[in-house]
């Protein structure tokens, strides 16, 4: 099922990613290459770093032929292995989690950049890899966006890029604050009965939790960010006017910037008023919906306004490096979250279906 991939031959690593800030170190992003255009090669080092993940690393009841197939991968990552070899391994779930990891590891390899790859997981039938896979190649591409790209973040920017990536709990106070906090760090903290300020915050959120121990980050204290920045633990606020939004901006500037090579402008918007509208996209799936019926003009209920959390206007600064029937027109962004308050963006929107010019 697997093939055995060598390294492309055509394409020499430059140098090793320079780290900047101490942000998301155990992501696996050092063990990768940097090539001539500013993109990353995928390792030997890379592909151990994912075969340790918890999912694929051997118990104490792996048997036998899980050992050595895991040893084996560990000593050649990119070795061929055949259905026979995942047929020995007596444990069903292990069995399809190597499965798993391999089909993973061939997208990988398919391509000459790990950005090239990432792009390829979103177009064909669908993406066939697990999604905790994706939002850690999403994770160590922001990190790469964020630190090489000649300019210099702050920690409001790397924590509004965690919203890339991992879900978003959001909560709406009665003062009408709205709050994210990281959705997983959430459940965790509320089975364990931490404690901390944001307890009734996250209550009000419809969250049944005991308590919480959470910070808010603001302009005020930004430097706790970098030391924690793997903890996942820093709440934001999302109103129109915080930086947080400004943040957000420059991220999905610098994203798009990076795979796309064109230049754009993002700014926050409060309302759609264009008779015009020629072009959308959706930051994540209800987003996605709420602006097509907005677009056809089909009802949307107030529910589903509520859920509307930010509107953003992205204009090309060279109107060529669009198609020409739209050319010099704004795209029209948006973020939503669901019924449970839950807010999940997908970066690969912004890269597979804005208006760009047809390329040779």
């Amino acid at each position: 099922m697997a093939t055995n991939l060598s390294p492309n031959p055509h394409v020499t690593p430059i140098f090793k990613p320079e780290v900047t800030q101490n942000l998301w170190p155990s992501s696996g992003y050092e063990l990768l290459e940097v090539d001539a255009n500013g993109h990353l090669l995928v390792t030997d080092a890379f592909l151990r770093h994912l075969l340790s993940r918890p999912e694929i690393a051997p118990i104490a009841d792996s048997c036998a032929n899980e050992i050595a197939l895991h040893s084996s991968l560990d000593q050649k990552p990119r070795r061929s292995v055949d259905a026979t070899e995942l047929a020995g391994v007596k444990d069903a779930d292990a069995a399809d989690n190597y499965a798993v990891w391999l089909r993973f590891r061939d997208r990988l390899l398919a391509k000459p950049t790990l950005e090239a790859s990432y792009m390829a997981l979103f177009q064909g039938e669908g993406v066939d890899v697990a999604p905790v896979l994706v939002q850690q190649l999403t994770q160590i591409l922001l990190r790469h966006v964020l630190t090489h790209s000649g300019e210099k973040i702050n920690a409001m920017q790397a924590r509004v890029a965690e919203l890339l990536f991992r879900t978003q709990k959001i909560s709406i106070l009665e003062d009408g604050a709205v709050m994210a906090a990281d959705d997983e760090t959430v459940e965790r903290h509320a089975l364990s009965g931490g404690f901390g300020s944001i307890g009734e915050l996250l209550k009000q959120g419809g969250l049944p939790v005991r308590s919480v121990d959470l910070d808010v980050l603001s302009a005020d204290n930004l430097d706790v960010y970098w030391p924690r920045s793997e903890f996942f633990d820093m709440v934001i606020s999302l109103n129109h006017g915080q930086p947080s939004l400004d943040a957000l901006c420059r991220v999905l500037e610098l994203w798009i910037k990076h795979f796309l090579q064109v230049d754009v402008r993002i700014q926050t918007d409060k309302e759609i008023v264009d008779e015009h509208w020629v072009w959308h996209v959706g930051l994540d799936a209800q987003a996605s919906g709420i602006l097509n019926d907005l677009y056809t003009g089909a009802e949307v209920s107030e529910d589903r306004h509520r859920r509307l959390m930010c509107l953003f206007r992205l204009e090309f600064a060279n109107p060529a490096d669009m198609l020409a029937a739209v050319a010099g027109r704004p795209v029209y962004l948006a973020m939503a979250m669901d019924a449970k308050n839950q807010l999940k963006l997908k970066p690969q929107n912004l890269l597979l279906n804005l208006p760009l010019a047809q390329r040779s």
